[in-house]
């Protein structure tokens, strides 16, 4: 598979949400979305990243901008976790890791010495146009929110 770069069309995807039945993004035209992928529902990084979104939901919705988190995780657990930390971010199912796989995220990993697939955080930005704004790869949960945001700012200035 090609590596995404900035510039290029983001590719098209639809999955299930917890809270906004399918989300599509051929439907999210002439508006912003953040698409960050997350390795699993209740970790600690995890929840610390889908509280900040939650918490910078309004500011991103006023600079045309849609929020979506994606693991692969299924409906029923996001539906807990969503309820258990009171997010706002639409959680998006991909439990057969395609739009995961569609991004380049499903990645090996090495944890205590030991080899493993699993899901690299990362983040997505892509323009109105449906074009990939940005790329953040390997992301540290703590600031990265506010750092997305920032660089949406300094987009539309």
């Amino acid at each position: 598979m090609e590596e995404l770069k900035t510039g290029n069309p983001a590719p098209l995807f639809e999955l299930p949400t917890d809270s906004h039945g399918t989300f599509s993004l051929a439907d999210q035209s002439g508006k912003n979305v953040v698409l960050f992928f997350y390795p699993k529902d209740d970790t600690s990084g995890c929840t610390i990243e889908n509280i900040d979104f939650s918490a910078l939901l309004p500011e991103f919705e006023a600079l045309n901008t849609v929020v979506i988190g994606v693991s692969a995780d299924s409906i029923k657990r996001h539906e807990n976790f969503r309820k258990k930390h009171e997010l706002s971010v639409i959680l998006g199912s991909d439990p057969e890791k395609t739009v995961i796989e569609q991004y380049g995220v499903w990645v090996e990993k090495k944890m205590y010495g030991k080899t493993h697939f699993g899901i690299e955080r990362a983040t997505f930005l892509i323009d109105e146009k449906g074009n990939l704004a940005n790329i953040w790869r390997k992301v540290r949960a703590k600031v990265h929110a506010q750092a997305v945001l920032d660089f949406v700012k300094s987009a539309q200035s």
